[in-house]
């Protein structure tokens, strides 16, 4: 393991094959070694060498400046340990399992490990028989018109699923309604005490169940209407840590509030909203809870409410922080999936995120997660200011 220091090594290893070149032209070759580690330690961009199994076997100085660690604590150790801050044992980091393939790849995504966003390249080196035992990442940090680009092809994503999510609940609402009204008719001739009844009693109550789930894609594709008011935003927020105070009490968690003086309001439906809000808040107390089972200090939640003005447009800005598990980065851009969760079985259907990510887009807002893992989880609502705010 090479020593915990910031300069770079003595010597380096070419990331091109060389045995065969070295017999015909070794002065070249040296030379070219020397050229290959004095450009791989200049460049300003983070660059990594790693093995298919994602383990670091080699980086440049400004990789180690933008983790803040020393080559020690770099080399040797996962790819997604680094730059990713870690992830969870029961699910496997998309990154290390695209390194298995060999294959080359390019993606805008979020490095908290390197703190910041970044064009991810991702070219396999080969040997002279085509064979691959090592590839380099290059990260460069993406900038705020990239950035924007990225949310907007993020955004198009989840509404064409949406799309999807509302074709496939249409096409099963009808079938269900009926296999529901068919078994109640049947059930209310049958003799109740028979096992008959019992069976058609289950076929009604998995037929709500799935009808539950039909209505919550509805909802997570916008299609669930809901009259629109003036929304104080502060006052929606209040209500629903009046509903949950006493578990969180109860679970001795604290709620740090920041709300502003006057009313901020918002045009939209105040009971999807508070949806919404009560859904981060369970979220934010189940990641408390597991990294937290006693008391602590760190069971606190952070709820604040503030004005912003972004590209000229006033914004309200809710944002939802706690200090819990957090969330591998490897998996957040899946967050708003429907049916993806967390959660172990049968602690979550997968539907909180996505119906949440529904009505904000519904309420012409936006909603994003941002997390480091065993760190903190942050939820950061937008909505547009309603102009009749004092």
């Amino acid at each position: 393991m090479p020593p915990a220091t910031n300069d770079k090594p003595k010597t380096f290893r070419p990331l091109i094959p060389t045995h065969q070149a070295q017999q015909e032209v070794p002065e070249q070759i040296n030379d070219c070694c020397g050229v290959w580690a004095e450009l791989f330690h200049t460049i300003q961009d983070p660059v990594m060498v790693v093995t298919p199994d994602g383990l670091i076997i080699e980086a440049n100085p400004a990789t180690l400046k933008a983790a803040g660690k020393t080559r020690n604590e770099v080399i040797g150790h996962g790819i997604c340990d680094i730059i990713h801050g870690g992830r969870w044992p029961h699910i496997k980091c998309p990154l290390e399992e695209f390194l298995k393939t060999c294959s080359s790849k390019t993606e805008e995504t979020s490095l908290p490990g390197l703190a910041g966003d970044y064009h991810l390249n991702i070219s396999p080196v080969r040997d002279s028989n085509g064979t691959v035992h090592e590839l380099v990442l290059i990260a460069r940090e993406l900038t705020s018109e990239e950035l924007r680009r990225v949310d907007s092809i993020r955004t198009a994503q989840m509404v064409a699923l949406g799309e999807l999510a509302a074709g496939v609940a249409h096409e099963i609402n009808n079938p269900i309604n009926g296999i529901i009204n068919f078994a109640q008719l049947l059930l209310d001739d049958s003799d109740q005490t028979s096992q008959e009844a019992e069976l058609l009693s289950r076929i009604i109550h998995e037929g709500e169940r799935i009808a539950t789930i039909i209505h919550s894609l509805l909802s997570f594709s916008r299609q669930d209407d809901g009259s629109d008011e003036h929304v104080d935003t502060t006052a929606m927020l209040k209500a629903c840590l009046d509903l949950t105070r006493h578990q969180f009490d109860k679970d001795g968690i604290s709620l740090n509030t920041e709300f502003p003086p006057q009313p901020l309001l918002v045009s939209g439906n105040f009971r999807q909203l508070q949806q919404v809000i009560l859904n981060l808040l369970n979220n934010s107390r189940f990641a408390i809870n597991s990294r937290y089972p006693q008391p602590d200090k760190g069971k606190f939640i952070l709820i604040r409410c503030r004005q912003v003005n972004n590209d000229d447009q006033n914004l309200v800005e809710i944002t939802i922080r706690d200090q819990g598990t957090g969330i591998p980065q490897g998996i957040l851009s899946k967050l708003f999936d429907p049916f993806f969760t967390t959660k172990p079985a049968g602690e979550g259907t997968g539907l909180g995120l996505s119906i949440s990510y529904g009505i904000i887009k519904n309420h012409n807002g936006s909603i994003k997660i941002d997390s480091v893992l065993n760190k903190y989880t942050a939820a950061t609502i937008t909505l547009p200011l309603d102009p009749s705010t004092p």
